[in-house]
Protein backbone atom coordinates (compact mmCIF):
# COMPACT_ATOMS: atom_id res chain seq x y z
CA UNK A 1 0.00 0.00 0.00
CA UNK A 2 1.00 3.71 -1.30
CA UNK A 3 0.21 6.19 1.52
CA UNK A 4 0.06 9.81 1.20
CA UNK A 5 0.86 12.47 3.93
CA UNK A 6 -0.01 16.08 3.39
CA UNK A 7 1.39 18.68 5.36
CA UNK A 8 5.10 19.40 6.52
CA UNK A 9 5.41 20.12 10.16
CA UNK A 10 6.32 18.07 13.07
CA UNK A 11 3.07 16.08 13.73
CA UNK A 12 3.20 14.69 9.71
CA UNK A 13 6.69 13.81 10.41
CA UNK A 14 5.65 11.69 13.20
CA UNK A 15 2.65 9.92 11.38
CA UNK A 16 4.95 8.83 8.92
CA UNK A 17 7.37 7.37 11.13
CA UNK A 18 4.62 5.40 12.54
CA UNK A 19 3.40 4.04 9.09
CA UNK A 20 6.64 3.68 8.31
CA UNK A 21 6.70 0.64 11.00
CA UNK A 22 3.38 -0.97 9.51
CA UNK A 23 4.28 -4.16 7.50
CA UNK A 24 0.77 -3.22 5.06
CA UNK A 25 2.42 -0.14 4.29
CA UNK A 26 5.26 -0.18 0.53
CA UNK A 27 6.00 3.58 0.09
CA UNK A 28 5.47 6.60 1.63
CA UNK A 29 4.99 9.95 -0.23
CA UNK A 30 4.11 13.72 1.41
CA UNK A 31 2.92 16.89 0.17
CA UNK A 32 4.65 19.11 0.84
CA UNK A 33 6.71 17.14 3.41
CA UNK A 34 10.41 18.22 5.35
CA UNK A 35 13.76 16.81 5.62
CA UNK A 36 12.90 14.07 8.25
CA UNK A 37 10.38 12.77 5.89
CA UNK A 38 12.37 13.12 3.26
CA UNK A 39 14.38 10.19 4.99
CA UNK A 40 11.65 7.26 5.04
CA UNK A 41 9.72 8.67 1.96
CA UNK A 42 9.50 10.90 -0.95
CA UNK A 43 8.29 14.48 -0.54
CA UNK A 44 6.76 16.60 -3.91
CA UNK A 45 6.43 20.23 -3.40
CA UNK A 46 3.05 21.91 -4.06
CA UNK A 47 0.81 23.94 -1.75
CA UNK A 48 -1.70 22.31 0.35
CA UNK A 49 -4.28 25.14 -0.30
CA UNK A 50 -8.29 24.62 -2.04
CA UNK A 51 -5.83 25.87 -5.44
CA UNK A 52 -3.81 22.87 -5.22
CA UNK A 53 -6.28 19.88 -4.53
CA UNK A 54 -6.19 19.20 -8.20
CA UNK A 55 -2.63 18.74 -8.48
CA UNK A 56 -2.52 16.91 -5.10
CA UNK A 57 -5.16 14.82 -6.81
CA UNK A 58 -3.36 14.21 -9.85
CA UNK A 59 -0.14 13.01 -7.38
CA UNK A 60 -2.43 10.74 -6.32
CA UNK A 61 -3.28 9.29 -9.49
CA UNK A 62 0.35 9.50 -11.23
CA UNK A 63 1.64 7.57 -8.46
CA UNK A 64 -0.85 4.86 -7.55
CA UNK A 65 -1.52 6.41 -4.02
CA UNK A 66 -4.05 3.91 -1.80
CA UNK A 67 -4.80 6.52 0.87
CA UNK A 68 -3.94 10.33 1.93
CA UNK A 69 -3.72 11.45 5.44
CA UNK A 70 -4.20 14.82 6.13
CA UNK A 71 -2.25 16.22 8.62
CA UNK A 72 -3.10 20.01 8.94
CA UNK A 73 -6.45 21.59 9.29
CA UNK A 74 -6.50 24.05 6.79
CA UNK A 75 -7.14 21.66 3.64
CA UNK A 76 -10.27 19.87 5.89
CA UNK A 77 -11.37 23.12 6.27
CA UNK A 78 -11.29 23.78 2.60
CA UNK A 79 -13.00 20.68 1.51
CA UNK A 80 -10.54 18.29 0.43
CA UNK A 81 -11.89 15.05 1.48
CA UNK A 82 -14.85 16.08 -0.23
CA UNK A 83 -12.95 17.06 -3.33
CA UNK A 84 -10.55 13.60 -3.35
CA UNK A 85 -14.11 11.83 -2.46
CA UNK A 86 -15.96 12.95 -5.78
CA UNK A 87 -12.93 11.37 -7.64
CA UNK A 88 -13.49 7.82 -5.33
CA UNK A 89 -9.88 8.69 -3.63
CA UNK A 90 -9.37 6.72 -0.33
CA UNK A 91 -8.67 9.44 2.26
CA UNK A 92 -8.47 10.21 5.80
CA UNK A 93 -9.85 13.33 8.05
CA UNK A 94 -13.81 15.21 8.56
CA UNK A 95 -15.24 16.55 5.28
CA UNK A 96 -16.00 20.21 5.22
CA UNK A 97 -19.09 20.06 7.06
CA UNK A 98 -17.89 18.24 9.71
CA UNK A 99 -14.38 20.09 9.69
CA UNK A 100 -16.42 23.54 10.84
CA UNK A 101 -15.83 21.92 14.41
CA UNK A 102 -12.84 23.83 14.30
CA UNK A 103 -13.22 25.94 10.96
CA UNK A 104 -15.91 27.74 13.21
CA UNK A 105 -15.36 28.66 16.84
CA UNK A 106 -18.59 30.09 16.80
CA UNK A 107 -20.12 27.05 14.79
CA UNK A 108 -18.82 25.07 17.94
CA UNK A 109 -20.22 27.19 21.00
CA UNK A 110 -23.99 27.33 19.45
CA UNK A 111 -23.48 23.25 19.35
CA UNK A 112 -22.46 23.33 22.95
CA UNK A 113 -25.16 25.57 23.94
CA UNK A 114 -27.77 23.73 21.75
CA UNK A 115 -26.72 20.04 23.36
CA UNK A 116 -25.86 21.56 26.91
CA UNK A 117 -22.32 20.85 26.67
CA UNK A 118 -20.21 22.59 29.57
CA UNK A 119 -18.04 25.17 28.13
CA UNK A 120 -16.93 28.93 29.21
CA UNK A 121 -19.81 31.77 28.99
CA UNK A 122 -19.35 33.70 25.91
CA UNK A 123 -20.77 36.56 23.41
CA UNK A 124 -20.19 36.62 19.83
CA UNK A 125 -20.12 39.94 17.85
CA UNK A 126 -19.14 40.84 13.94
CA UNK A 127 -16.29 43.04 12.91
CA UNK A 128 -19.17 45.16 12.11
CA UNK A 129 -20.30 45.16 15.63
CA UNK A 130 -17.17 47.08 16.93
CA UNK A 131 -18.60 49.35 18.86
CA UNK A 132 -20.83 47.30 20.84
CA UNK A 133 -18.09 44.56 21.42
CA UNK A 134 -16.39 47.25 22.86
CA UNK A 135 -19.23 48.62 25.33
CA UNK A 136 -19.53 44.90 26.17
CA UNK A 137 -15.32 44.86 27.01
CA UNK A 138 -15.58 47.94 28.80
CA UNK A 139 -18.94 47.28 31.03
CA UNK A 140 -16.95 44.15 32.71
CA UNK A 141 -15.78 44.65 36.22
CA UNK A 142 -12.38 44.19 37.77
CA UNK A 143 -13.28 40.82 38.64
CA UNK A 144 -14.30 40.04 35.26
CA UNK A 145 -10.88 39.68 34.27
CA UNK A 146 -9.11 38.07 32.91
CA UNK A 147 -11.44 37.70 29.63
CA UNK A 148 -10.11 35.94 25.82
CA UNK A 149 -10.75 37.24 22.70
CA UNK A 150 -10.88 34.20 20.62
CA UNK A 151 -11.15 34.83 16.31
CA UNK A 152 -14.00 33.01 14.65
CA UNK A 153 -11.84 30.94 12.31
CA UNK A 154 -8.62 29.60 11.94
CA UNK A 155 -5.35 31.46 12.88
CA UNK A 156 -2.03 28.66 13.10
CA UNK A 157 -2.63 28.69 17.04
CA UNK A 158 -2.75 32.28 17.51
CA UNK A 159 -6.12 33.27 17.63
CA UNK A 160 -6.77 32.87 21.46
CA UNK A 161 -5.65 35.59 23.39
CA UNK A 162 -5.66 35.81 26.90
CA UNK A 163 -6.41 39.89 28.48
CA UNK A 164 -5.69 40.36 32.01
CA UNK A 165 -7.22 43.63 32.04
CA UNK A 166 -9.65 45.93 29.95
CA UNK A 167 -7.50 48.60 28.38
CA UNK A 168 -5.43 45.07 27.03
CA UNK A 169 -8.24 43.89 26.14
CA UNK A 170 -9.71 46.82 24.22
CA UNK A 171 -6.26 47.42 22.73
CA UNK A 172 -6.48 43.64 21.23
CA UNK A 173 -9.83 44.28 19.96
CA UNK A 174 -8.64 46.94 18.21
CA UNK A 175 -5.62 44.82 16.30
CA UNK A 176 -8.24 42.19 15.52
CA UNK A 177 -11.29 44.39 13.96
CA UNK A 178 -9.47 47.47 13.19
CA UNK A 179 -6.08 46.89 12.16
CA UNK A 180 -7.46 43.32 10.40
CA UNK A 181 -4.54 41.35 12.40
CA UNK A 182 -6.30 37.54 11.54
CA UNK A 183 -7.86 38.74 8.02
CA UNK A 184 -11.40 37.09 7.01
CA UNK A 185 -10.81 34.68 10.28
CA UNK A 186 -12.36 37.41 12.50
CA UNK A 187 -15.10 38.81 10.69
CA UNK A 188 -16.68 37.19 14.06
CA UNK A 189 -15.09 37.01 17.33
CA UNK A 190 -15.89 35.59 20.85
CA UNK A 191 -15.29 37.01 24.23
CA UNK A 192 -15.07 34.90 26.58
CA UNK A 193 -14.57 34.07 30.40
CA UNK A 194 -11.41 32.65 31.41
CA UNK A 195 -11.33 29.91 33.28
CA UNK A 196 -8.67 28.89 35.59
CA UNK A 197 -7.74 25.46 35.62
CA UNK A 198 -5.06 23.12 33.92
CA UNK A 199 -5.84 21.87 30.36
CA UNK A 200 -6.01 18.16 28.50
CA UNK A 201 -5.60 17.08 24.99
CA UNK A 202 -8.06 14.13 24.96
CA UNK A 203 -7.98 12.98 20.66
CA UNK A 204 -10.43 10.05 19.65
CA UNK A 205 -10.36 8.08 16.47
CA UNK A 206 -14.28 8.56 15.16
CA UNK A 207 -15.55 6.63 11.89
CA UNK A 208 -19.47 8.37 11.42
CA UNK A 209 -20.68 5.96 13.96
CA UNK A 210 -18.22 4.92 16.47
CA UNK A 211 -15.66 7.00 18.57
CA UNK A 212 -12.82 6.19 20.33
CA UNK A 213 -10.76 7.50 22.42
CA UNK A 214 -6.78 8.05 22.72
CA UNK A 215 -5.15 8.31 25.93
CA UNK A 216 -4.95 12.28 27.29
CA UNK A 217 -1.73 14.21 26.59
CA UNK A 218 -0.72 17.95 27.66
CA UNK A 219 0.49 20.27 25.84
CA UNK A 220 2.36 23.75 26.39
CA UNK A 221 0.56 26.57 24.61
CA UNK A 222 3.09 30.01 25.89
CA UNK A 223 6.36 30.14 24.46
CA UNK A 224 8.16 30.92 27.60
CA UNK A 225 8.99 28.65 31.13
CA UNK A 226 6.45 28.98 33.86
CA UNK A 227 3.16 29.74 31.24
CA UNK A 228 4.91 33.09 30.32
CA UNK A 229 4.56 35.16 27.21
CA UNK A 230 2.40 34.51 24.12
CA UNK A 231 0.37 32.21 22.54
CA UNK A 232 1.89 29.70 20.27
CA UNK A 233 0.91 26.41 18.35
CA UNK A 234 2.36 24.69 21.40
CA UNK A 235 6.11 24.21 22.85
CA UNK A 236 6.06 20.78 24.02
CA UNK A 237 3.83 17.86 24.97
CA UNK A 238 4.10 15.06 27.21
CA UNK A 239 1.61 11.99 27.87
CA UNK A 240 0.07 9.98 30.28
CA UNK A 241 -1.60 12.39 32.00
CA UNK A 242 -1.27 11.26 35.44
CA UNK A 243 -3.43 13.67 37.11
CA UNK A 244 -6.06 12.69 34.49
CA UNK A 245 -7.69 9.43 36.61
CA UNK A 246 -10.33 7.04 35.80
CA UNK A 247 -12.99 9.61 37.10
CA UNK A 248 -11.74 12.21 35.29
CA UNK A 249 -11.79 10.97 31.84
CA UNK A 250 -14.75 9.26 32.43
CA UNK A 251 -16.43 12.91 33.44
CA UNK A 252 -14.54 14.02 29.97
CA UNK A 253 -16.19 11.03 27.85
CA UNK A 254 -19.77 11.70 29.54
CA UNK A 255 -19.96 15.33 29.76
CA UNK A 256 -18.01 16.45 26.60
CA UNK A 257 -16.88 13.84 23.87
CA UNK A 258 -19.29 11.56 23.73
CA UNK A 259 -22.30 14.31 23.49
CA UNK A 260 -20.52 16.52 21.05
CA UNK A 261 -20.41 13.21 18.78
CA UNK A 262 -24.35 12.71 19.73
CA UNK A 263 -24.97 16.31 18.83
CA UNK A 264 -22.98 15.98 15.74
CA UNK A 265 -25.03 13.00 14.45
CA UNK A 266 -28.15 14.56 15.38
CA UNK A 267 -26.99 17.31 13.21
CA UNK A 268 -26.78 14.95 10.32
CA UNK A 269 -23.13 15.30 10.15
CA UNK A 270 -20.96 12.00 9.39
CA UNK A 271 -17.54 12.66 11.32
CA UNK A 272 -15.05 10.79 10.18
CA UNK A 273 -10.84 11.36 11.04
CA UNK A 274 -9.72 12.51 14.57
CA UNK A 275 -12.30 14.41 17.15
CA UNK A 276 -9.70 16.51 19.35
CA UNK A 277 -11.15 18.09 22.58
CA UNK A 278 -9.10 20.33 24.29
CA UNK A 279 -10.78 20.66 27.95
CA UNK A 280 -9.85 22.24 31.12
CA UNK A 281 -10.55 21.11 34.85
CA UNK A 282 -11.78 23.56 36.85
CA UNK A 283 -12.11 22.26 40.65
CA UNK A 284 -12.56 18.31 38.75
CA UNK A 285 -15.23 19.27 36.43
CA UNK A 286 -14.31 19.37 32.67
CA UNK A 287 -15.17 22.16 30.16
CA UNK A 288 -14.47 22.60 26.49
CA UNK A 289 -12.04 25.01 25.34
CA UNK A 290 -12.21 24.05 21.75
CA UNK A 291 -12.30 21.24 18.96
CA UNK A 292 -9.58 20.72 16.40
CA UNK A 293 -11.11 18.28 13.37
CA UNK A 294 -7.32 16.55 13.04
CA UNK A 295 -4.01 14.97 15.08
CA UNK A 296 -2.64 17.36 17.80
CA UNK A 297 0.49 19.23 17.07
CA UNK A 298 2.54 18.25 19.45
CA UNK A 299 0.55 16.14 21.37
CA UNK A 300 0.50 13.23 18.43
CA UNK A 301 4.01 13.25 18.65
CA UNK A 302 4.21 12.20 22.46
CA UNK A 303 0.66 10.03 21.54
CA UNK A 304 1.84 8.05 19.05
CA UNK A 305 4.66 6.24 19.97
CA UNK A 306 2.86 4.47 22.94
CA UNK A 307 0.12 3.57 20.57
CA UNK A 308 0.72 -0.62 19.95
CA UNK A 309 -1.59 -0.52 16.98
CA UNK A 310 -0.73 -0.83 13.17
CA UNK A 311 -1.84 2.97 12.33
CA UNK A 312 -2.92 2.64 8.91
CA UNK A 313 -5.27 0.04 9.97
CA UNK A 314 -7.16 1.98 12.37
CA UNK A 315 -7.40 5.23 9.79
CA UNK A 316 -8.75 3.04 7.01
CA UNK A 317 -11.07 1.96 9.52
CA UNK A 318 -12.54 5.43 10.42
CA UNK A 319 -12.66 6.10 6.58
CA UNK A 320 -14.41 3.12 6.11
CA UNK A 321 -16.90 3.45 8.72
CA UNK A 322 -15.38 0.40 10.54
CA UNK A 323 -14.14 0.85 13.82
CA UNK A 324 -14.58 -1.85 15.89
CA UNK A 325 -15.07 -1.98 19.54
CA UNK A 326 -11.85 -3.44 20.49
CA UNK A 327 -9.83 -1.43 22.89
CA UNK A 328 -6.49 0.41 21.57
CA UNK A 329 -3.36 -1.28 23.34
CA UNK A 330 -0.48 1.18 25.16
CA UNK A 331 2.64 1.07 25.83
CA UNK A 332 2.83 2.41 29.74
CA UNK A 333 6.09 4.29 29.25
CA UNK A 334 6.32 8.18 29.61
CA UNK A 335 6.76 10.10 26.72
CA UNK A 336 8.06 13.54 26.37
CA UNK A 337 8.44 16.43 23.10
CA UNK A 338 10.14 19.68 23.14
CA UNK A 339 9.89 21.97 20.50
CA UNK A 340 12.52 23.92 19.03
CA UNK A 341 11.51 26.99 17.93
CA UNK A 342 12.77 29.93 15.90
CA UNK A 343 14.13 33.72 16.51
CA UNK A 344 10.80 35.94 17.54
CA UNK A 345 8.21 33.28 17.51
CA UNK A 346 5.75 33.47 17.76
CA UNK A 347 5.35 36.96 16.50
CA UNK A 348 8.15 36.48 13.71
CA UNK A 349 9.65 33.49 12.26
CA UNK A 350 13.51 33.94 11.48
CA UNK A 351 14.45 31.16 8.54
CA UNK A 352 17.64 30.55 6.19
CA UNK A 353 19.90 29.47 9.72
CA UNK A 354 21.94 26.66 9.62
CA UNK A 355 20.62 24.09 11.75
CA UNK A 356 23.85 21.89 13.54
CA UNK A 357 23.78 18.78 14.91
CA UNK A 358 20.81 17.03 13.50
CA UNK A 359 23.05 14.52 11.52
CA UNK A 360 22.81 11.38 13.79
CA UNK A 361 20.99 8.68 13.22
CA UNK A 362 17.51 8.82 14.28
CA UNK A 363 16.49 7.16 17.23
CA UNK A 364 20.15 6.93 18.74
CA UNK A 365 20.12 7.42 22.19
CA UNK A 366 16.57 7.23 23.25
CA UNK A 367 15.63 10.16 20.93
CA UNK A 368 13.46 10.50 18.57
CA UNK A 369 13.70 14.26 16.18
CA UNK A 370 10.87 15.05 14.31
CA UNK A 371 11.46 17.85 11.85
CA UNK A 372 8.80 21.07 11.33
CA UNK A 373 9.89 23.90 10.20
CA UNK A 374 13.49 22.55 8.16
CA UNK A 375 14.56 22.49 4.78
CA UNK A 376 17.04 21.21 3.08
CA UNK A 377 19.70 22.91 0.53
CA UNK A 378 23.45 21.85 -0.39
CA UNK A 379 23.20 18.75 1.74
CA UNK A 380 22.55 21.56 4.90
CA UNK A 381 19.55 22.04 7.04
CA UNK A 382 18.23 25.38 7.67
CA UNK A 383 15.13 26.83 9.57
CA UNK A 384 12.08 26.90 7.54
CA UNK A 385 9.59 28.53 9.74
CA UNK A 386 8.35 29.19 13.98
CA UNK A 387 8.31 25.46 15.00
CA UNK A 388 11.71 23.97 13.72
CA UNK A 389 12.37 20.43 15.44
CA UNK A 390 10.56 18.32 17.76
CA UNK A 391 12.87 16.52 20.16
CA UNK A 392 10.71 13.29 21.76
CA UNK A 393 11.99 10.37 24.08
CA UNK A 394 9.90 7.90 25.24
CA UNK A 395 11.36 5.89 28.66
CA UNK A 396 10.14 4.15 31.86
CA UNK A 397 10.15 7.88 33.98
CA UNK A 398 9.24 10.94 32.94
CA UNK A 399 13.10 12.10 34.18
CA UNK A 400 14.73 9.75 32.01
CA UNK A 401 12.75 11.12 28.80
CA UNK A 402 13.76 14.65 30.08
CA UNK A 403 17.50 13.83 30.51
CA UNK A 404 17.01 12.43 26.99
CA UNK A 405 15.82 15.21 25.13
CA UNK A 406 17.39 18.06 26.98
CA UNK A 407 20.96 16.11 26.66
CA UNK A 408 20.12 16.14 22.97
CA UNK A 409 19.39 19.74 22.80
CA UNK A 410 22.68 20.65 24.18
CA UNK A 411 23.97 19.39 21.12
CA UNK A 412 21.90 20.84 18.34
CA UNK A 413 22.73 24.49 17.58
CA UNK A 414 21.23 27.51 15.35
CA UNK A 415 20.68 31.10 15.34
CA UNK A 416 18.06 32.14 17.80
CA UNK A 417 16.95 28.95 19.06
CA UNK A 418 14.56 29.39 22.19
CA UNK A 419 12.57 26.38 24.07
CA UNK A 420 11.01 25.69 27.10
CA UNK A 421 13.10 24.02 29.99
CA UNK A 422 10.05 23.30 32.19
CA UNK A 423 8.35 20.24 29.65
CA UNK A 424 7.00 17.69 32.00
CA UNK A 425 9.15 19.22 34.66
CA UNK A 426 6.05 18.88 37.35
CA UNK A 427 5.03 14.91 36.40
CA UNK A 428 8.49 14.60 36.64
CA UNK A 429 8.88 16.24 40.36
CA UNK A 430 5.51 14.39 41.24
CA UNK A 431 6.98 11.57 40.09
CA UNK A 432 10.00 11.78 42.35
CA UNK A 433 7.68 12.66 45.62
Amino acid sequence: MNILIIGNGGRENCLAWKIHGSPFVNKIYAIPGNPGIQKIGSCHESGVSKSSFPEIKDFVLNNNIDFTIVGPEAPLVDGIVDYFKSYGLKIFGPDMNSARIEGSKVFTKNLCARYKIPTADSAVFLKSEYQDSRKYINGRGKDDFPIVLKVDGLAAGKGVIICNEKNEALSVLDEIMLKNLFGASADRIIIEEFIQGYEVSLLNFCDGRKIVPLVPAQDYKKIFDNDEGKNTGGMGSYSPVSFVGENLLKKMLDKIIYPTYEALKNEKITYRGILYGGIIVRDDEPLLLEYNCRFGDPETQVILPRLNEDLPEILISCSEGSLTDKPLSWDESKCVCVVLASGGYPESSSKGDLIEGVEEEFGQNGVLIFHAGTKLENGNIYTNGGRVLNIVSKASEFKKARENIYRRISGIKFNGMQYRKDIALKVEEDSNV
